[in-house]
Formats: C-alpha cells, sequence, structure tokens
C-alpha cells in the first residue's frame, strides 16, 4: 500500500510540471505574437522621408610617417696619450766674446779746389773824379733828421769798378742817427765818379775796400 501511493505522487509530480511547462510555453508564444503585432501597426503609421545625407569628406591622405631616427653612435673612446717626459736640457752656458770695434772708414776728402788767381796789384789806386762835395747834398737830407736838426758823419765802404763807378757800398761806421746812416749810400754810388786804379802795366782795374767820410750837416742860412 505505502508503494502504490509513493508511485502515484511521482505521477502527479510530472502531470503538474508538465502542465507547467505548456503554460508558461502559451504564454511566451502570446507575448511575442501580441509585441510583434503592436511593433507591425506603430511602424506602419509612422510617416517615412528620405534625408540627403551630406557626401563624405574627400579621404585625406594621412601624413608621411617622420624620417627614421638614426642611431646615434657614441664616439668611440679614446685612451689619453701616455705621458711623455721630457729630459730636462741644461743650456750651455753664455760666454761673452769680446767683439772687435768696427773698422771706421774715414772717406778720404775730396781734393781743393785750385786757388783762385791773384788779384792784380794796384799800382794807382782810384781817384776822384770831380767835387766829392757834391756826390751827397743837403737836398738828400732825411726830413725827419733836418727837422730835428741832427747832423753826423758817417763812414762808408765800397769799391771802384774798372769804369769808375762805386758798387758795394756799406756803411762801417754809423753816426749815430739811423736815417742819415741808410740815406747815405743811395746818392753816394749814384753820383760819384772816379779814375779807375791801374796795374803796374798801366791797365785799368778794379779796387775794393775804397773809404770815405760824409758828412750830414744842416746848411746855414
Amino acid at each position: 500500500m505505502a508503494y502504490a501511493d509513493q508511485q502515484m505522487s511521482s505521477r502527479r509530480v510530472v502531470a503538474i510540471a508538465f502542465v507547467v511547462l505548456l503554460h508558461a510555453l502559451i504564454g511566451y508564444a502570446f507575448i511575442t505574437g501580441l509585441a510583434y503585432s503592436v511593433v507591425k501597426k506603430a511602424v506602419s503609421d509612422l510617416k517615412t522621408f528620405d534625408v540627403d545625407e551630406p557626401p563624405p569628406p574627400p579621404e585625406q591622405k594621412p601624413p608621411p610617417p617622420p624620417p627614421p631616427q638614426q642611431k646615434v653612435e657614441p664616439p668611440p673612446s679614446v685612451a689619453p696619450p701616455p705621458i711623455v717626459q721630457t729630459p730636462t736640457v741644461m743650456a750651455p752656458p753664455i760666454q761673452s766674446v769680446q767683439v772687435a770695434p768696427p773698422v771706421v772708414i774715414t772717406p778720404t776728402a775730396p781734393p781743393a779746389p785750385p786757388p783762385p788767381p791773384p788779384k792784380p796789384s794796384v799800382a794807382k789806386g782810384a781817384t776822384s773824379r770831380g767835387s766829392e762835395g757834391t756826390w751827397v747834398t743837403p737836398d738828400d737830407y732825411p726830413s725827419r733828421a733836418l727837422r730835428e736838426e741832427r747832423e753826423g758823419v758817417v763812414g762808408i765802404s765800397f769799391d771802384v769798378g774798372a769804369d769808375g763807378r762805386a758798387t758795394n757800398c756799406q756803411v762801417t761806421a754809423p753816426s749815430g742817427s739811423p736815417d742819415l746812416d741808410s740815406a747815405t749810400c743811395a746818392p753816394f754810388m749814384r753820383r760819384a765818379r772816379f779814375n779807375p786804379a791801374q796795374d803796374a802795366a798801366g791797365a785799368k782795374i778794379a779796387q775794393t775796400g775804397v773809404t770815405r767820410r760824409i758828412r750830414w750837416q744842416i746848411p746855414k742860412e
């Protein structure tokens, strides 16, 4: 009796499980069909329209890849040169050498020019021709010395040429009045006339170093 009850309870469990599974399949089919009809109706009610999509942008070429970086190899290690110790070289001692003085070559002096020929000796000196008082006159008196009433004696030296004219007049003994000294030679050389000197043969020659004394004196009225 117990075995029969146990066998009936197992069948009932299987039957109940089958019924539950059947109901689950029916419910799933119902739900799925109902949802499909609802979605289909909603899609038919929608107003469809075409949308113009813009053309896709032109494809841009990708930038070129960067050049491969060259691998920089580290410089080879160079060993420092070996230290070479240079032996110390001692300089030889400096010996003073006496240098002979330079030879001075004295240039030979050029030969002296020949002496000028001797001047002909004056056998007869130059003599005045005419009155010496007319060679420097009161008309030659400097105006300032005349106003200041200054008088004096001027010593001169001159040459007499072979033509009898006086040249190279110079004041050798001033009078103390510069204006009287400077006014002496010009009229004297302009007016003085001489008989020229003569040599031993009687030829007319020039004579140098002839002297005279000119007196400046204001004429008395």
